[in-house]
């Protein structure tokens, strides 16, 4: 999963060491009012602590008032990798967090410092977001994908196609130049018949799937370094109880021939958090 955004290049020797502290950096809103430290576990080793309302609480930690930025991709995924696993340990503690995307800042507004700011959007949005957290709570995301071998499945179609099978027979018995022209229309209709067939498989699947989640969202499938292509990529939704069931659904896909299927998780619910 990607999760960032609002990424700038910047110089090697800008940084936020010699930057006024004028925002706070948000990882996650959690299901407690509680106001606590988790200690130096943030982005740069930066202490995590919590600023509460009511019964919710942003995820924070003290930060300039400006994006993160390096122009080396190593540092940039450290910082993400920091972000998600403030937001699992805050997972771990309470149950029921809301993921925020990378780079998410809260600035001071109106010479208000940067903690009033934060108990201001979560007071301004606390409705929106104790629906949200009850949408999530007891759930955890899944990624779901299903690849297949094309030259596996093309041969179990050119075994049972008619089409296909009459333009084999048609090529067998066509001078050169005609054979020719027999085996483009036969590539054609094993690549219409692929086409229909992934398309076919897609529908199955979803089916079969969506029956063992809460909810779900396509994703875009991902290339791969072997001889498999992906058909389908999903973020699935699933209750607790519900993951050995999914599980066991998947594992039926993945022992159909020329079929295998990746199942990740839990973790938190980062598809699952948008305008609700």
């Amino acid at each position: 999963m990607q999760h960032g955004e609002n990424i700038r290049v910047a110089p090697p020797d800008e940084g936020e060491a010699t930057t006024k502290v004028e925002g706070r950096y948000l990882y996650c809103v959690a299901d407690s009012g509680e106001k606590v430290s988790l200690g130096p576990i943030g982005i740069n080793g930066h202490e995590v602590y919590t600023v509460p309302y009511k019964d919710v609480c942003a995820v924070v930690h003290d930060c300039p008032a400006e994006p993160y930025q390096s122009s080396h991709g190593e540092v940039v995924k450290a910082w993400m990798i920091a972000h998600q696993r403030v937001v699992d340990k805050a997972w771990e503690k309470w149950g029921t967090v809301l993921p925020l995307g990378f780079d998410t800042i809260i600035r001071d507004q109106g010479g208000s410092d940067p903690p009033e700011s934060v108990e201001a959007w979560l007071a301004a949005d606390h409705e929106s977001l104790k629906r949200k957290m009850e949408a999530v709570r007891g759930k955890a995301e899944y990624g779901v994908q299903v690849s297949w071998q094309p030259r596996v499945i093309a041969r179990h179609i050119a075994e049972t196609s008619a089409e296909i099978g009459r333009l084999e027979e048609d090529i067998k018995s066509k001078s050169r130049g005609l054979a020719y022209m027999y085996r483009q229309r036969l590539e054609n209709a094993l690549k219409r018949e692929l086409e229909a067939k992934a398309d076919q498989c897609f529908r199955d699947f979803y089916s079969r799937i969506k029956k063992h989640v809460c909810d779900l969202r396509v994703e875009k499938t991902k290339g791969t370094d072997d001889d498999r292509q992906m058909i389908m990529n999903l973020s699935c939704l699933v209750d607790g109880d519900k993951s050995t069931d999914l599980g066991e659904e998947l594992e039926g896909i993945d022992k159909m021939e020329g079929f295998s299927v990746r199942f990740t998780g839990p973790w938190p619910p980062y598809s699952f958090v948008g305008a609700s």
